[in-house]
């Protein structure tokens, strides 16, 4: 992708992070975006299809530090499901005012699919280190969905609990 494709891409999810924190998804339109991004809408629809994949992507760009393997000294202890957790949560933390309004809104369960999606990869890599006495993939989809709502949850607490005692939580209920 060049600079100028860059920088439009970059508009038009800027704007649609915009938007997203004054309304409900379901009331956004394409035009808004393309005029707030000031673009055409031959220029938006070569970048995101529908959008549904705009919100994908918002998702995969919000996320994409998160679940890359790279290390970061928000990931804790090497190699433990509980450490990538918090480095999970870390982020979200940091995230906050983007993913807030969308966690919360109408939005969020379309965004909550997208999560849930990337943290069934997280649980993955660490599904061994479970006692399986239920098929592999439920065991994957059960964690992902209950971590998925602990994170909401933490939003609508306000994130008072630090992210390495929410990721403490969560290990001690699942029994890792």
């Amino acid at each position: 992708m060049d600079r100028r494709q860059k920088k439009t891409r970059k508009a038009i999810l800027d704007t649609f992070r915009s938007l997203l924190e004054k309304k409900r998804y379901d009331r956004i339109t394409v035009q808004e975006i393309i005029d707030g991004a000031d673009v055409g809408r031959s220029t938006f629809y070569s970048h995101f299809e529908t959008k549904d994949m705009l919100l994908d992507a918002l998702a995969g760009e919000i996320f994409h530090h998160i679940f890359e393997a790279d290390p970061c000294p928000w990931v804790g202890k090497d190699g433990e499901l509980e450490g990538k957790l918090s480095h999970i949560l870390w982020h979200i933390r940091d995230e906050r005012e983007n993913l807030a309004g969308i966690l919360l809104s109408d939005s969020g369960e379309l965004f909550m699919g997208y999560f849930k999606n990337h943290l069934k990869d997280v649980f993955t890599q660490y599904i061994d280190n479970f006692k399986q006495s239920v098929p592999r993939e439920f065991l994957i989809e059960y964690l992902s969905g209950s971590f998925a709502e602990t994170v909401r949850w933490w939003i609508k607490e306000g994130m008072k609990t630090s992210p390495e005692n929410v990721a403490k939580y969560f290990s001690g209920m699942v029994g890792n």
